[in-house]
C-alpha cells in the first residue's frame, strides 16, 4: 500500500503544481502566492 500512497501523493503534487503554474502573475498575487511558493504549496497539498 505504501507504493500506492506514494504514487497518489506524487500525482496530487504534480496536479497542484501544474494548476498553480497555469495561473497568471496577477491571479497568483490575488491569492497571496508568488511563483517561488508554488512547489512548497504543492508539497503541502500532499500531506
Amino acid at each position: 500500500m505504501n507504493i500506492v500512497r506514494s504514487y497518489n501523493n506524487w500525482r496530487r503534487f504534480r496536479e497542484t503544481r501544474n494548476e498553480l503554474n497555469r495561473l497568471s502573475h496577477r491571479e497568483l498575487a490575488d491569492l497571496g502566492i508568488s511563483r517561488t511558493d508554488i512547489t512548497t504549496i504543492a508539497r503541502q497539498a500532499t500531506r
